[in-house]
């Protein structure tokens, strides 16, 4: 007998009508007519089964702090680094805490469950570290949070700023980061890349950047990282995420810098929704988009992922924990609207940010973690177009989270009564 069997559950890879069966927390069969008796059993009626999103890229000490202590009234990225200079000095464990455990009950109700926050080592104080490690244990039953010790203010540039990220991952902060850009000079960013990742080989953690967040075609930091990487044998154990100056760069550059970043196996992690809100500020027209490369990435093999980043904070007022709705801004900030472009684009929110995350037994194949998502849609495509609700969120087998199908109703004569958007509006595909 198995503990639940999802019925008639289509799958992101254009499978339909299958059934998912669930034992001891683990997927034990994916086929057509699974006649074999269950204790639960949920019928997902031809709507869309995936694994959980994953974000790769999040900042959670910052999370729901939107106003705290002013806003952000510029909206740019500089002002948003000095209001959170100033909020952090006075936060309390306990409010970190509590914004981010909401944080994660939201997660959970958009079948969020897997998430890489960087944590400010800045202050010496380090109480950010502190209550997210808090947070990190706290939430382990249903999400699986990662942490990065980022050096906001600079590696170097900040105050004690090299001994507070060592701190960070002797408390056990899990990943090393760093922000060269914001350095005070393109010779200290590039040292910092150069040191962040000898301290990382030499502890034996992954490294993951703030890399060129910038307008500036100059910034190429990412060369730096990616020539780091390869020096340390640190390969498919990098991530740059932002790279916004690529958008920036001349077109024979990249043809250079493209090859070497493959040749490193870096992790690309864009951040669609904050990228396109911040970068470009300095622009009248023609305006940049403020996203890097994403398609030539994505040809030339890297991993790419994609972040959420921000969730009503200092950078970004908006913000709902829905992946899709980075994928939705991906789509058309990276022109990527071919039936095949979406589809990478459902696999950078779900399959590559589990490889960049580096995350075990993530899948739909018998064996996987039966961890899942319901959604009220019948293929990646129209979920990416809609953001449907979760109808149900799996974690090892148990649901944890539901929500109620999204059905209109109407009341006009000799029209239908009842609308379903994520069933009844279905283009025709050949």
């Amino acid at each position: 007998m198995f503990d639940l069997i999802i019925r008639n559950a289509n799958l992101p890879d254009g499978r339909k009508g299958i059934d998912i069966a669930v034992k001891d927390g683990k997927i034990a069969a994916i086929e057509a007519s699974i006649t074999t008796e269950t204790k639960d059993k949920i019928d997902a009626t031809n709507r869309l089964v995936s694994p959980p999103f994953v974000d790769p890229h999040f900042h959670m000490d910052a999370t729901l702090s939107l106003g705290l202590p002013r806003m952000n009234v510029s909206g740019t990225l500089l002002e948003g680094i000095a209001l959170w200079g100033e909020l952090r000095p006075i936060v309390t464990k306990e409010e970190l805490v509590d914004r981010a455990l909401r944080y994660c009950d939201l997660a959970v109700t958009q079948g969020l469950l897997f998430i890489r926050s960087h944590v400010d080592t800045s202050d010496p104080k380090l109480v950010t570290a502190e209550a997210l490690l808090e947070v990190k244990d706290r939430v382990k039953p249903y999400i699986d949070l990662q942490l990065v010790a980022f050096p906001q203010d600079g590696y170097y540039r900040a105050k004690d700023g090299v001994a507070s990220l060592g701190r960070a991952l002797d408390m056990g902060v899990d990943i090393v980061g760093g922000i060269p850009h914001f350095e005070r000079t393109m010779g200290e960013g590039k040292a910092s890349v150069e040191a962040l990742c000898r301290v990382a080989a030499d502890r034996g953690l992954p490294v993951d950047m703030h890399c060129d967040e910038t307008d500036d075609p100059m910034s190429r930091h990412i060369e730096t990282l990616a020539a780091e990487t390869i020096r340390f044998g640190l390969q498919g154990r990098v991530a740059g995420s932002h790279l916004t100056s690529m958008h920036s760069m001349d077109n024979y550059y990249v043809s250079k810098l493209i090859p070497l970043m493959a040749e490193a196996k870096i992790n690309v992690i864009p951040n669609p929704l904050i990228n396109i809100m911040l970068q470009g500020r300095h622009d009248t027209y023609p305006k940049r988009r403020g996203m890097t490369r994403v398609r030539e990435l994505m040809d030339a093999g890297l991993n790419v992922s994609f972040g959420h980043d921000c969730v009503m904070d200092p950078w970004y007022s908006m913000g709902s924990g829905d992946m899709l709705e980075v994928g939705h801004m991906a789509i058309h900030v990276a022109q990527m609207a071919g039936i095949e472009d979406k589809k990478k684009i459902f696999d950078a929110l779900t399959v590559n940010s589990a490889r960049t995350m580096g995350l075990e037994g993530y899948g739909l194949e018998k064996g996987c973690n039966a961890d899942l998502v319901v959604l009220q849609a019948v293929d990646t495509l129209e979920a990416l177009r809609l953001k449907p609700n979760r109808l149900a969120v799996i974690k090892r087998g148990k649901i944890i989270a539901r929500s109620a199908p999204r059905i209109g109703e109407l009341f006009l004569h000799g029209r239908p009564q009842k609308i379903d958007g994520g069933l009844d509006y279905v283009p025709v595909r050949s």
